[in-house]
């Protein structure tokens, strides 16, 4: 899946791969519209809840409001449809699209998208479609003070900027799981962040 993914963006000429040693991170501009973006942050609004984590994780670094969108929508769909045809994915391999908003002080701190053989729901989700390769995230708005991704060990930081697409692989070129795939959400200082993300499992996803 990684070369496949690798493939498809080279030869994309709308998409950016972001210079920085050990991690491959692609950035696409504009990915979404201006309305794009508002009506997904209204479909954020309706399903957002308090964030939850896995089982025997520290929930205390999430502080976010979370929803799972609704995948039957037409909406959605059609932008679904649009990003797993930017990265050459077959549907099946994606999760349900999650948005999510982080208000004044809200953040997750620094975590890994991919599961570690070592963590006790890991057998339970080798059997929902096993490892999470590719992340999407997309920025719906522009956020008047923080709010930005940072991949903390390759000295990244990457400010909100709306309809922009990130495209990250949490694996290296092995297969196995990347450490230097660790970002986090930093704190919003000033007004609200909105974000969405979609991930892509190793096999069909269910």
């Amino acid at each position: 899946m990684g070369e496949i993914v690798r493939k498809r963006l080279a030869n994309d000429p709308g998409v950016y791969r972001i210079p920085v040693d050990g991690l491959e991170i692609f950035g696409v501009a504009d990915f979404f519209t201006a309305a794009e973006c508002s009506r997904l942050m209204a479909t954020v609004d309706a399903v957002a809840r308090p964030s939850p984590t896995y089982k025997g994780t520290d929930g205390s670094g999430r502080t976010s409001y979370t929803g799972d969108v609704d995948p039957a929508d037409p909406f959605v769909l059609m932008l679904q449809r649009r990003i797993d045809d930017l990265m050459g994915i077959d549907p099946a391999f994606g999760e349900t699209i999650q948005g999510q908003r982080y208000a004044p002080g809200q953040q997750f701190r620094g975590h890994y998208d991919h599961f570690l053989p070592s963590q006790a729901f890991w057998e339970s989700e080798q059997k929902r479609g096993g490892q999470r390769s590719w992340t999407a995230m997309a920025y719906l708005n522009a956020v008047e003070e923080g709010g930005s991704t940072d991949f903390t060990q390759i000295d990244l930081s990457i400010p909100p900027q709306p309809g922009a697409l990130l495209i990250w692989n949490n694996m290296k070129p092995d297969g196995t799981p990347n450490p230097k795939a660790m970002h986090a959400g930093m704190p919003v200082v000033r007004g609200m962040k909105y974000v969405l993300t979609k991930w892509y499992r190793s096999r069909p996803w269910h």
